[in-house]
């Protein structure tokens, strides 16, 4: 099936390997960007693995009260649960297969964390963390927390029998629930033995696709697991397949077996980009403002 491939309009412009680093309170995440030779794909300026590991009672592991301002975070929980709550006042847990979409605007204190239940349990832990960049137009805007069930998530079937969960934007006639401020497609794709799906990125939009899990063949090019291949604006139509089953039941990550992908296409912002640590902002001046209203209290406090 890889000649069907060949004819997508989109070429692999590169492919870039995970980085494996710590984030918040000492939880492993595989990171394709962004790195020193990819620092960010416009306008998605990040890309986190958590997992999937399975974690004893005591284990679980979270982010605890960080800042955030000038972007979004997008954290799609697979597995596990996560307690959010924000200077704001607004809590939720995101249980497996839903989504927290966090605005995060002109500036709020956030804080993500095993609920005690899980961190009691313990069970498998896996979710993305997906950090999407805001105009300059929109950077000051008021905080906003958005929170979808798994039930609430639409599913396509492509006809090859590939299955989509769209978060945002539009994909095989589905459009997800959430209310972007910038036009993005976001969807995570479960690519059975020899399936595969055509996605469609308008001209301009950027478009990359991931592999959270096995491998895939995009555009013609090979991407093992946890590789990124991002696509050239050289079309609007591109092509994700999973390989051939090899006959025997495969484990995972092996030929043969279930290969997940994220997808995200995107309109470029086309501005600088300052960013340190929990802030992305225009200029360093931004940046050095953003730090000292944190330390002030002027994006809030968690509640005790």
């Amino acid at each position: 099936m890889a000649t069907h491939a060949l004819t997508a309009g989109r070429t692999v412009a590169r492919v870039a390997r995970p980085f494996h680093t710590y984030e918040g309170a000492g939880f492993p995440v595989r990171r394709p960007f962004p790195t020193e030779e990819l620092p960010f794909v416009d306008p998605f300026l990040m890309i986190d693995q958590v997992g999937p590991v399975e974690l004893a009672p005591g284990e679980a592991k979270g982010a605890p009260p960080h800042p955030h301002r000038g972007f979004e975070t997008i954290q799609y929980v697979l597995d596990g649960d996560i307690a959010n709550a924000d200077s704001r006042g607004h809590r939720a847990v995101v249980r497996a297969g839903g989504v927290q979409w966090l605005t995060a605007g002109s500036g709020i204190v956030h804080e993500a964390l095993p609920t005690p239940e899980f961190l009691a349990s313990g069970g498998r832990q896996h979710m993305l963390q997906i950090w999407l960049n805001l105009p300059a137009r929109l950077k000051g805007v008021p905080p906003r927390s958005q929170n979808v069930e798994p039930a609430d998530l639409p599913v396509a079937v492509t006809p090859e029998g590939a299955e989509l969960t769209v978060l945002a934007g539009t994909s095989h006639g589905v459009t997800g629930p959430f209310e972007t401020r910038t036009p993005v497609l976001v969807a995570h794709g479960r690519l059975a033995p020899g399936t595969r799906a055509e996605f469609t990125a308008p001209a301009g939009h950027n478009a990359m696709v991931y592999v959270m899990r096995g491998e895939a063949t995009v555009s013609g090019e090979h991407l093992p697991d946890g590789h990124l291949a991002v696509l050239a604006r050289d079309g609007e139509r591109f092509t994700v397949e999973a390989p051939e089953a090899t006959g025997a039941p495969a484990a995972a990550g092996a030929p043969g077996a279930v290969t997940e992908v994220l997808v995200l296409t995107g309109e470029p912002i086309g501005e600088p980009v300052a960013r340190s640590g929990p802030f992305v902002m225009n200029t360093p001046d931004e940046l050095r403002r953003a730090d000292r209203d944190f330390r002030q209290g002027l994006m809030g406090r968690m509640p005790v």
